[in-house]
This record gives structure tokens, sequence and C-alpha cells, in this order.
């Protein structure tokens, strides 16, 4: 059996300070009343007492009457004496649900931690004296009503609301591509007698987290007042409009993203709080539940970007129409706000290409830079789209040239256009290298250089003479060069261009190791001719000519259609006749000089030694 004290004494005492005009004096604080709190939810009621005496830490006791016996005071718990909890309460605080918490010295807090029906009531904080004499309110009481649980929260998907404080525990699978639309929806209301007002929060979670309030990200949601807020960096989108919420009726909220991004994949909940005014005026939350609605995933665009070119290999003829296909593959279906920008680029195998033509995000083509300026001879290029986003494009080049050739790659960029009209690139794509060859035309190309005068003397002009053979069914330029490779000693260094004569029968004349003159002229129609005047030893070396065949096409481009080397010919500088008779004649008076002077020399010293003996 549970024992009761009488209020009497506390009572009795408090007439007697009122008759005795001692008002204002010590004061027990309690919030005004009455209360209203949801069964199964936690409470915390403040206490604190002021204008006492005695040291600055004060202790509480508190009280609950029960409205079937509202004279009879039930202990929950004290400051001071463990021991106090009445049987009732005895297991709920010695497990914490129930418990009181010093804030300050002179202020503490009741808490419970799971309302029960049988916990509403009166409840009293009462503060023992400190005081040296009886002054004032030793104690203060409020009360305490709870109400059933009246809050619902459910998900559309899930059928008939559902009770508890996580509703739905099997949420909807979507799986969206990026920059489409997403829709959730919940339903949440209340009968609760008392006037009360309702928040709607649509909130996501990592697929792995945990669902709390820590791990839960605000989207956006309706505040107790009606006022629109959302949460992080979910603030911008809302201001572009990018993300709304919006009541249909009176049970239905809806969230609706217009472009979802990566990041937004998650576990999406709807988070719903019951909110009750206060007598003081503060607002509190007195339920809360939450509905999960979907486990959403986000595929990126760049991974199900796809592009295929066709056919994988060309051989064509000058003149002749190129035509290759790029298909371009995007999710589906497909996204709107996305756009596409498909073009043709050529180069190296592995490097990166020169831009054919492209179809911009508006649909305009742009022809690049190489092409439009004529640099690779009068092209007509198009680019067309045959069938709807992101489909089929067909690059034809009217009339293709040799400096057609190389590795086509077709390239498209998908870009998601924002609310303000922004355009952003969100992926990017190549397809495998195509390779497109021209077949030459048959030139046959013969080169022979020789020497007319097979002896070349110091001082004279030496002629090198190239002879040309050309076959072909169209006009045929040549280019002629001269090279040589000189002898020095036992070294034989490269070959360098003595002098060149291009297509357009522009000469050029390098220099020769001797410094001399030198020039190049044609004798023939097929007979090129190099010149040095006055050649010296440092000219010594081999030579031969270099011809390449151009042909030159309608729209005035160039191909090299065949290049070719001649023979070697040797040029050596004979020394002259003069030059051969020189050396023996100063050799041979040097040598007479030389035994004429002995032979006196001689002679004088014998005669001289025999006129010494006389």
């Amino acid at each position: 059996m549970e024992a009761a004290r009488a209020p009497l004494p506390r009572a009795a005492l408090g007439c007697l300070l009122l008759l005795m005009g001692l008002c204002g004096a010590r004061e027990v604080h309690l919030p005004p009343g009455p209360l209203f709190r949801v069964e199964g939810t936690a409470i915390s009621i403040p206490c604190n007492v002021s204008e006492y005496e005695g040291p600055t830490q004060q202790h509480f006791e508190w009280f609950l009457y029960r409205p079937t016996a509202p004279e009879i005071s039930i202990g929950i718990v004290s400051t001071k004496d463990p021991g106090f909890p009445y049987a009732v309460f005895s297991p709920r605080v010695q497990s914490g649900e129930v418990s009181v918490q010093r804030l300050r010295g002179d202020a503490v807090e009741l808490r419970i931690a799971r309302l029960q029906a049988e916990d509403a009531g009166v409840y009293e904080c009462y503060t023992p004296t400190t005081d040296s004499k009886y002054h004032g309110n030793y104690s203060s009481k409020v009360v305490l009503k709870v109400i059933p649980d009246k809050l619902r929260v459910s998900a559309l998907t899930h059928g008939p609301p559902l009770r508890g404080r996580m509703v739905g525990t099997s949420p909807l699978q979507l799986s969206l591509s990026e920059g489409l639309a997403l829709q959730l929806s919940c339903t949440a209301q209340s009968q609760t007698l008392q006037h009360t007002h309702l928040s709607v929060s649509f909130g996501v979670s990592a697929p792995e987290a945990p669902v709390g309030h820590q791990t839960l990200q605000e989207v956006v949601g309706v505040c107790r007042d009606f006022a629109v807020e959302a949460g992080g960096h979910f603030a911008e989108r809302y201001r572009s409009g990018e993300l709304s919420v919006a009541k249909a009726g009176t049970e239905q909220y809806t969230l609706a993203i217009g472009r979802v991004r990566l990041g937004d994949a998650g576990n999406y909940h709807c988070t719903v709080g019951e909110w009750i005014q206060d007598p003081d005026g503060t607002w509190q939350l007195i339920a809360e539940k939450r509905a999960a609605l979907a486990q959403v995933t986000v595929q990126s665009i760049a991974s199900q970007l796809a592009v295929s070119a066709s056919p994988p290999e060309v051989r064509l003829s000058a003149g002749d129409a190129l035509e290759l296909l790029c298909n371009v593959s995007s999710p589906v279906p497909p996204v709107p706000h996305v756009v596409y920008a498909v073009g043709w680029e050529v180069g190296e195998q592995d490097g990166d290409g020169l831009l054919v033509v492209q179809l911009d995000t508006d649909g305009v083509a742009v022809v690049g830079e190489s092409y439009a300026n004529g640099q690779g001879g009068r092209h007509q290029v198009s680019l067309q789209k045959l069938t709807p986003t992101p489909g089929t494009y067909r690059l034809r080049i009217e009339s293709a040239q040799p400096g057609d050739v190389g590795t086509y790659r077709c390239v498209a960029r998908v870009y998601m256009r924002s609310p303000d009209a922004q355009l952003q690139e969100v992926a990017s794509s190549r397809s495998q290298g195509l390779k497109v060859h021209m077949k030459s035309e048959d030139v046959v190309l013969m080169v022979y250089a020789w020497l007319p005068v097979p002896a070349t003397y110091r001082g004279d002009t030496a002629e090198l003479l190239c002879n040309i053979s050309v076959e072909s069914t169209q006009a045929v330029h040549v280019a002629v060069s001269w090279w040589v490779e000189l002898t020095v000693g036992d070294e034989e260094p490269p070959g360098r261009m003595v002098a060149s004569v291009n297509r357009e029968g522009v000469a050029e004349l390098g220099r020769r190791a001797s410094g001399g003159d030198m020039s190049v002229d044609k004798v023939g129609p097929h007979c090129h001719r190099l010149r040095l005047h006055g050649v010296q030893p440092s000219d010594e070396g081999k030579y031969h000519c270099a011809v390449t065949a151009w042909v030159r096409y309608a729209d005035d481009s160039w191909y090299n259609a065949r290049a070719v080397k001649s023979n070697s010919i040797t040029v050596y500088p004979y020394a002259l006749a003069m030059d051969t008779l020189f050396i023996p004649l100063i050799v041979g008076i040097a040598s007479a000089l030389f035994t004429g002077i002995t032979i006196l020399a001689t002679i004088t010293c014998c005669f001289m030694r025999r006129l010494h003996k006389r």
C-alpha cells in the first residue's frame, strides 16, 4: 500500500502568510497550465525558486495529485532524498524514465520520457524552507492533461495510415535518370480535440544510414505557421523554383523536385509534427511521426550516354562523297530540360581531333575553322539529324579530297538547362575511331641523274642533270630538289639540300660548302639542271635529285601522289694541267740548286785546303 501525505500544513501555512501580509517573499515558479501533452511522448516541466534565504543550492520535491484523488499527493522524485519516490513511481525513477535534472542551484526540471495516461493530474513543485522565517510561497502547481495520440501520417503508395513512431517500413523503390522530375506525397491529419497546428517536412537520408534527426537532411517543409522553408543546400534550389512543396485538400502534401541530381539519391521520409500553444504563449511539439516514402536511386546521364559511329572503315576516291553516321543513345524516357550538341572530329588515331562540323544545342550547324576558312580546299560539309532526340546524325562531305583522310570520331555533349536558362555540361562521350582512306591516282615516276661532262676541273662549272619520266592520266606538277653528301676525310655527314624548285616553278638556293655560286634551270620538258660555278675541292661529294609528283584537284587542294629519289653521282674536281707541271718544276729547280751549291761548296773547300798547305 502506498502512503499518502495530506497537504494541509502547506495550505495552512500559505493562508497564514497571506493573512500576515508577507507576500512578495520566497516564490516558486511553474509554467501556467493547463499543459496538454500526448500519451507516449516526453515532457519537461521547469521549476525555479526566487527571493529565498539560505544556500544558493535549493532542494526540490515533486508531487502528483491525480484527478481520481485530488486531495492525495503522490511523491514523484526529490533532489535530496533518493528514497523519496512512492511505489508507483519508484521503478520508473530507477530506470531513468522519470527524473529531476538540476539546471542551476535554484532551478530544476522534471522529466518524464514516456507519458502514460495515469500521469495526468496536478503537479506540485515544493521547496523545503531554508529561510529564517516562513516568508512567501514554498510551492507551485500546474495541471497536466495527457491526451491520446491522434496524429496520423502515411505515404500515399502505402495504403491506409499506420500507427507508430516510424510508419511504412518498406518504401517504394524508385530509379530515376539524372534530370527527371521526382514527386513524393504523404498524408497528415490529427483528430486531437484541442487546437493544434501541424508541420510537414520532407527529408532525405543516405541509403545505408539509420534514420534520425542527425542523419535526416531536410529538403523542404511547411512550418506550423504555414511558412515554407528549405534546408541546407536545398534553399537555393527552392528559391530558383527547382523544388517545391504543395498542399492538396486538407491532408495531402507533395514534394516536387523538377530536376533530380546525383546527390538527391537516398531514402525519403515525410515527418509530421503536431504543435500546441501553451498558456504562456510558447509552442510545444507534442507529437511527431515519420513515414518512409521511397528509396530513390539516381542514374547519371554520363553512365547512360553511348555514342557509336559507322561504317568502321571507308575507302573512296578523290571527288567522291563521304558519309558517316553517328548514333547517340539517351536515358529512356528522354529527360526534359536536357539538350545535346553533336559533332564530328578528325585527327590522328589517339590524338585530339579538329572539329569538322557540329550541331549546337539550338540545332545550328557550326563548321570547324579548318573547313570554314578553306585551308583544306572548298568543302561542302553538312551535318543532319535523321531521327528524334538524340537519335542518328549524318555527316556528309561533298567531293572529298586527300586532306579529308584520317580518323573520324563522333562527339556528343549533354547539357542541362537550369530554371534561369543557363546551360551546364553534365556528360560527354566519343565514338570509336572510323578510318577514312582515299585511293591514290596511279602516277608512274622515274628519275635519273647524270653528268654530261664526266671530268670536272677545279674552277670549272659543274653541270648535274636530272631526267624525269612521268606517266599519269591527269596533270602532274613536279617539284625537284638537289641533295649532296659531302666527303670530308673518312666521314660522310648526312645529306643536305643544295637547291630546289617547287611545283609552281619557284627556285630556292641553299649554300655550297665552298661558298661559290650556283643556279638551277630547266633545259628540257623533263630535264632539270643544277650548275655549280667554280667548283672547289670542298664541293666534292655524292649528289642526287629528289622529285615529288603533285596532283591538283577541283577544289584547289594538292595531293602528293608520288616521291622518288634518283641515283647518286659523284662530283670530283680534278686539278688543272698547269697545276700538274708546276709542282715537279719547283721540285726540280730546288734539287738543282741544292746539288749545285753542294758541289761548289765541296770544290771551294778542297781548293782552300791545298792553298793553305802551300
